[in-house]
């Protein structure tokens, strides 16, 4: 039969796991979108100036 935890040892692991959790979306914020590996630039349109 499993054995009860205290209810001090549950607070502490969903306190770490909250603390995982902040790093983890702080983490994936600051990354940014990846870099293209070339440049694309939009297609330029020309007009005719008198």
């Amino acid at each position: 039969m499993l054995e009860r935890t205290r209810t001090a040892e549950r607070y502490a692991r969903g306190f770490a796991a909250a603390v995982v959790a902040v790093a983890t979306l702080l983490l994936a914020a600051n990354t940014g979108p990846a870099r293209a590996v070339e440049a694309q630039q939009a297609p330029r349109t020309v007009t005719d100036a008198h």
